[in-house]
């Protein structure tokens, strides 16, 4: 039987001291390139140790790049991430705070032309008004009723317009004030005829004044292009006020359910003349107040459009 070796040492007080090589020596011995495992092992998890915090510091700098892209991909044109050190990720942040800016400084610009326009056509269009008011009585009554239907379409898109900038430039209501959202339907339908409404008591908090532009934009909708009778309809769904402004139209095509919600977009099966603005500002005021809104029905026997807030 082997034995490790042993050293003893006399120690002044009497006593001995007893030394033995571990037998774990032995056991490193046996397997070859054990022990250059063990020790690339312990160099690793100490290079790990190390880098650690180079790894986190780097890894949080590309973590706020990216939930400053996050936020750029959700309409917040002025978000920016901060700047640290001089590497390829500081430039990085760089290229993106440079191409954020010019984003929004476009937008801004394209803003302030759209309401700068709007604003001077003002003018012009008061003096056509004054003008048509100044013909003489025996001026021809169709061409005259022509000319008013004209620049009512024309003030009716200069206001959409005008409104459509300042949602645009606005990230919240202006007014927020404790709104009825079934007594204000009940108020625009009594301006229509074939136009009724049902459902529940909601209370929504907005602006009043944006919201009745978006419930007679539906029903002006509804009517212009659909076929009574028209139906609005308020219930609480989820925590949110569902609003539902259904006719009972032939549809649209299936590739313009989107469509029918951005600016100038009147559908290619139209049945009427129209500015193009008004579902696009429905969807506007809706997301202006915390909601949406969305074709929720499209078929033959009629159309219903869902807005949430």
């Amino acid at each position: 039987m082997m034995h490790s070796p042993t050293w003893t040492i006399h120690l002044p007080d009497g006593r001995w001291l007893v030394v033995r090589r571990d037998r774990t020596e032995r056991f490193f011995r046996h397997i070859p390139g054990l022990a250059l495992m063990v020790g690339l092992g312990l160099l690793l998890i100490a290079v790990a140790i190390a880098a650690h915090p180079v790894v986190r510091r780097l890894t949080r700098r590309l973590e706020r790049l990216q939930n400053g892209v996050e936020t750029l991909g959700r309409g917040d044109f002025s978000a920016r991430v901060k700047i640290e050190g001089h590497d390829e990720v500081a430039r990085l942040a760089m290229s993106f705070n440079q191409a954020a800016a010019r984003i929004e400084a476009l937008l801004n610009a394209h803003r302030m032309l759209l309401a700068n326009a709007s604003h001077e056509l003002r003018t012009p269009l008061t003096r056509i008004r004054m003008g048509v008011e100044l013909l003489k009585a025996d001026a021809d009554p169709e061409r005259r009723a022509a000319l008013e239907r004209d620049i009512a379409e024309l003030d009716q898109l200069i206001e959409g317009i005008l409104l459509s900038s300042r949602l645009d430039a606005l990230a919240e209501p202006e007014v927020s004030e404790e709104v009825d959202l079934l007594a204000l339907a009940a108020e625009e339908c009594a301006r229509y005829e074939g136009c009724s409404v049902s459902g529940e008591s909601v209370i929504v908090h907005g602006d009043p004044a944006l919201l009745r532009r978006l419930l007679r934009n539906l029903v002006d909708n509804a009517l212009r292009h659909g076929v009574l009778p028209v139906n609005v309809s308020v219930t609480r769904e989820a925590g949110h006020a569902a609003l539902r402004v259904s006719d009972h139209g032939s549809g649209i095509p299936r590739s313009d359910t989107e469509a029918v919600f951005e600016p100038f977009q009147r559908g290619r099966h139209a049945k009427a003349a129209g500015t193009g603005l008004g579902l696009s500002l429905v969807r506007k005021i809706a997301r202006h107040h915390g909601g949406d809104a969305r074709i929720e029905k499209n078929g033959p026997d009629g159309l219903i459009v869902l807005v949430t807030l």
